[in-house]
């Protein structure tokens, strides 16, 4: 077995793993109440291909794949912000070779990049071989929340002090990004800024990308800026929400999505090391 250092040309394949293994995952650990498990959409698989071919010209040193004699046998993609905070930003083995070492020999590559940051950050599936992985390396794995449905537009809250951000909202956002998990998004907002529309706060108190199914990231330094942000979000939505990756810290966000009766069902963990889940922030599921 092979390991080295991504390339350009390894992107696609890993991407195409990846859709493989994420959607296995998804469909084996589905339960009754959770949306239909998908495959990436046309538009998803050209964003991630993007994304991943970025960190090849900003991280090179955090992407890595493996080979055997059947192809790309798995790969991890990390990146590292503000020279304080590791992220594994994807990272997946092919279907069948879970459990044999490859998965730990690519981590253990890949955790090398974060050598001297104090934080450190990951979005799980449910996989149970790769959270006993997590786990092993340190992280604490903290369960995670899906709301989903179809929004009852009667139920919407209207919100002010709220409008689209511009390229020159991008420090003070950071700044909000450092108050809350430690570190800004920096080079990332690009791939953010083509997910979704960045909504921000008049007063400077939060941020959030938001895109037609709801936010992929929402960050505030109070409550009451937090949930005006995730109304604005929902009221942006056309067809079925879905609000991703909150954890036990966000509570607020819970009950807003209650308030809108969205379902609520499980959607794996988030793993963190040198630092708590951070509070008044929904996470993006690969920028984190």
């Amino acid at each position: 077995m092979e390991i080295r250092p991504m390339d350009p040309e390894d992107v696609p394949l890993a991407q195409q793993l990846s859709d493989d293994a994420f959607y296995e995952a998804a469909v084996q650990s589905r339960r009754a109440s959770d949306p239909p498990a998908q495959r990436r959409s046309e538009a998803r698989v050209a964003s991630w291909i993007a994304r991943t071919t970025k960190f090849l010209a900003t991280d090179a040193e955090g992407c890595f794949v493996a080979y055997d004699s059947e192809g790309l046998a798995g790969f991890a993609a990390s990146i590292r912000r503000d020279d304080v905070l590791w992220i594994l930003s994807t990272f997946a083995v092919r279907p069948g070779l879970q459990g044999l070492g490859l998965g730990k020999r690519l981590l253990d590559a890949a955790m090398t990049y974060g050598s001297g940051c104090p934080r450190w950050m990951l979005s799980a599936s449910d996989d149970p071989k790769a959270l006993r992985r997590y786990r092993l390396a340190g992280f604490d794995l903290h369960p995670q929340l899906m709301l989903h449905g179809t929004i009852d537009r009667s139920l919407l809250v209207a919100v002010d002090g709220v409008r689209e951000g511009t390229a020159s909202d991008l420090d003070l956002v950071d700044d909000i990004d450092r108050k809350v998990r430690g570190a800004g998004h920096g080079r990332d907002h690009a791939a953010l800024s083509a997910a979704g529309t960045l909504v921000v706060d008049t007063a400077g108190r939060g941020y959030a990308y938001t895109e037609l199914s709801g936010p992929i990231l929402l960050a505030a330094l109070d409550e009451s800026t937090a949930i005006r942000l995730m109304w604005e979000c929902l009221a942006r939505t056309t067809g079925p929400a879905t609000v991703g990756h909150v954890t036990g810290a966000n509570q607020w966000a819970v009950d807003v999505g209650l308030a809108a009766r969205l379902a609520i069902g499980a959607e794996g963990l988030l793993g963190v090391r040198g630092m708590a889940p951070p509070s008044l922030y929904l996470h993006h599921g690969a920028l984190l």
